[in-house]
């Protein structure tokens, strides 16, 4: 929870227009990537569409942190889980022996 609040604090600095509610969970998509990136050492590594008007990205550290970012077709982007030990799934028809 503290990693939750640290990247949102980082982020909501440039959103200071955005009612308090909104501006503890969500910032424009820049910023939360930027913070990602530099507070937690995470990177996109997942991708998927909600619907026509929300993108889901998962974003990953080395050291197995996670964050799960909706972004909206305006940019904003809302914080909606984040976690420790992420493990990559391996695709079974590319591992070895089967």
């Amino acid at each position: 929870m503290t990693r939750l609040m640290a990247t949102v604090a980082c982020a909501a600095v440039a959103v200071s227009a955005i009612p308090a509610m909104a501006a503890q969970q969500c910032a424009a998509r820049a910023d939360m990537v930027k913070a990602l990136g530099e507070n937690f050492h995470e990177n996109p590594s997942a991708v998927g569409i909600v619907n026509p008007n929300v993108v889901l990205e998962v974003f990953v550290s080395d050291k197995g942190t996670w964050t799960i970012l909706a972004t909206d077709t305006k940019g904003q982007s809302c914080v909606l889980s984040v976690g420790e030990g992420w493990e990559t799934a391996m695709n079974a028809t590319s591992a070895p022996g089967i």
